[in-house]
């Protein structure tokens, strides 16, 4: 395992984009064949803990074992939280500037439901629209058909990590600047959630921002999202977090993970069967994801595989957590293994790392505009009599 921070001092503002969505994408694709699943029964599926790619679940039957989600999970294929981000990302291409709500209706929405593309789970050409979540669905129905306000839109929609799981774009775009994130990736996710699911999509996007910062670590990362974080989000990821610093490795916090979210987790114990609370509007519960994946940051000091592996094991919606968990063990600088993305990339169809050149050149553009909007706001400051940087 690479000592906490070392490959954070030499990697550069690329290394650190690249690193982040190649990561989020693989720790996707491994995540996405035991969703839904116990670390039990993944056990048992597996003859032991999952260690790469694999199959999936119900193996050559995958398309009619689950005829109301008949999606080829495994043999590396992403899921929607890789085909969010990408999608994401081409609005940054389009705007060329910070995002709004507003970008999302005019540009997110249009993109999930007129262009057609290659679905991995799919296995053909189709509408992003038609693979998505009813969550993300959500999106279209009250921005586009509903003409909902997009900064209020998100308000009645299940409560999930749906906006959450694909805001590392923002993190990047304001790396090191966790602030900035988190108030960019609320206003965002607004056109998509409400609560906490909305709380978690700031979150992760300052806990990516932070993770870029110069000498980050997973502490830091952490520090920065109880820093910014509310009501049951922040309780959680402390909770969480707490527990996963008592524990050497994941195999052992896998059962002291889940009993730490448990209390802040609506979805109950048996996740194919939700509670009558599940995914409801609180100032007291968050979802699980985000902080079981800073917990899997912490306990495996920020190397990539034993972020990813933890949170693949973990079960549950384990493709949103080892999403995440790959995100920001990537932004760290940990190295992404090449065989894994190699494996994702070809069985997905899909080039992983063009995004992030497209990113890179994207968040340098920002900057710059960012540099000249502060040097004017400075400037004007000053005439008005206030101080200027300098003093």
């Amino acid at each position: 395992m690479t000592p906490k921070g070392e490959e954070n001092h030499a990697a550069s503002l690329d290394e650190r984009i690249t690193g982040a969505l190649v990561g989020a994408a693989v720790g996707d694709a491994l995540g996405g064949p035991v969703e839904g699943y116990s670390p039990d029964q993944i056990l048992e599926r597996h003859g032991g803990r999952v260690h790469g790619v694999v199959g999936p679940w119900n193996g050559d039957a995958w398309r009619t074992a689950r005829p109301i989600a008949p999606y080829h999970k495994g043999d590396g294929h992403v899921t929607d939280d890789t085909l969010l981000t990408h999608a994401l990302i081409r609005v940054y291409a389009t705007v060329r500037d910070h995002l709004d709500a507003y970008a999302i209706a005019e540009h997110l929405v249009p993109d999930l439901m007129t262009n057609p593309r290659w679905i991995p789970e799919l296995e053909a050409e189709a509408l992003p629209l038609h693979r998505v979540f009813l969550a993300e669905k959500w999106l279209v129905a009250r921005v586009h058909y509903g003409h909902v306000d997009p900064r209020e839109a998100g308000v009645g929609n299940i409560v999930n990590c749906g906006a959450a799981m694909y805001m590392a774009p923002v993190g990047l775009v304001n790396a090191a600047n966790p602030a900035a994130a988190y108030a960019e990736a609320l206003d965002i996710a607004g056109a998509h959630q409400s609560s906490y699911g909305r709380e978690a999509a700031g979150v992760f996007a300052a806990a990516v921002a932070a993770a870029c910062a110069p000498g980050a670590t997973p502490d830091s990362v952490v520090s920065a999202c109880l820093s910014l974080a509310k009501d049951g989000t922040r309780a959680a990821i402390e909770a969480v977090c707490e527990t996963a610093a008592r524990h050497p490795d994941f195999e052992s916090a896998l059962v002291p993970l889940r009993e730490a979210v448990a209390p802040f987790d609506t979805v109950g114990p048996d996740y194919r069967s939700p509670s009558l609370a599940a995914r409801r509007p609180s100032r007291l519960h968050a979802i699980e994801e985000l902080p079981v994946a800073l917990g899997m940051l912490l306990l495996s000091a920020g190397d990539y595989r034993g972020s990813v592996l933890g949170s693949v094991n973990y079960g549950r919606d384990c493709d949103s957590i080892a999403t995440m968990a790959g995100a920001l063990a990537g932004a760290l600088g940990a190295p992404v293994p090449e065989d894994w993305s190699k494996t994702v990339a070809e069985a997905s169809r899909l080039d992983l790392w063009e995004p992030a050149r497209t990113l890179t050149e994207v968040t340098r553009e920002i900057f710059r505009r960012d540099v000249h909007r502060r040097r004017a706001h400075e400037a004007a400051f000053t005439q008005i009599g206030g101080l200027s940087c300098s003093d």
